[in-house]
């Protein structure tokens, strides 16, 4: 389901991920100001977050861990931010490339969490039936891979935190235009402030790698399982970004490169 309000419950029936310190006023979520949440802002200019992940900090290593046991025991259900403290969730801000290896899992919990952004491996999780991202503010946008996930029917987002939500109809970021090679180009070591993501190994339509002619990257916001999301293509070339379906309904039609491109009015 998509909730705009927290949903009022005694317990937490997704785990207790709390962002608050017991006995202090700190915060263990680093607060996002992309855009409002609250209000619309249809004029402001966003872009994508820039952070990279530490992966010397104790939450990344503890993360591997629990991810390689996950793996390991073929767990249908992976709730890895509860098994984290407070101070480690805050040191996470994506996923790590093994979750290509939990093939079992069928529910992936990440209540609460302090994500940027999640990793194409995702689109290996083709187990998956449900995705609760809820309450991770700062997670606007999704991969296309995750249209992979084939057997995905149920998700839980807050849509208020999306690019191009229909409450708020924020913005996109705009996209990078097509380099005339990627030569140039680490694919293990990117600028997230210019390509969204810190590494592409392949591209997001037909997996194939990314050939020198160029990386094509749109947005396309697409309805997953129970939301409409924001999905970020890089694609190996015009073709794959032409073999992309229509737009949700209600949302741009068709992909585009974010910017000043017209939306629908707000809800």
């Amino acid at each position: 389901m998509t909730h705009e309000e927290e949903p009022r419950l005694y317990v937490n029936r997704w785990g207790d991920t709390s962002d608050r310190a017991p006995g202090r006023n700190g915060s263990y979520r680093d607060i996002c100001s992309c855009f409002g949440q609250s209000k619309p802002h249809p004029r402001v200019r966003v872009g994508f977050h820039t952070e990279r992940q530490d992966t010397s900090a104790p939450g990344w290593q503890h993360l591997l861990e629990l991810v390689d046991e996950a793996a390991a025991d073929g767990r249908e259900e992976f709730r890895p931010l509860i098994e984290l403290s407070p101070e480690e969730r805050r040191q996470v801000i994506t996923l790590p490339p093994s979750i290509a290896r939990l093939t079992a899992v069928k529910h992936l919990v990440l209540y609460g969490s302090n994500l940027v952004r999640i990793p194409t491996e995702i689109g290996a999780m083709t187990s998956l039936e449900e995705f609760t991202p809820y309450t991770s503010y700062r997670l606007h946008w999704f991969p296309y891979e995750i249209t992979r996930c084939r057997k995905l029917t149920r998700s839980t987002v807050s849509t208020r935190a999306l690019f191009g939500n229909y409450k708020l109809r924020p913005p996109f970021p705009r996209l990078q235009p097509l380099p005339d090679s990627v030569a140039d180009l680490n694919p293990e070591n990117l600028d997230p402030r210019r390509w969204g993501a810190t590494a592409l190994h392949s591209c997001s339509v037909c997996d194939h790698p990314i050939e020198q002619g160029g990386l094509h990257q749109v947005w396309i916001s697409l309805r997953v399982a129970t939301d409409v999301l924001p999905l970020l293509v890089s694609a190996c070339s015009s073709a794959c970004v032409a073999a992309l379906p229509s737009g949700a309904r209600n949302y741009i039609p068709s992909p585009h490169k974010g910017g000043r491109v017209d939306q629908p009015a707000s809800d």
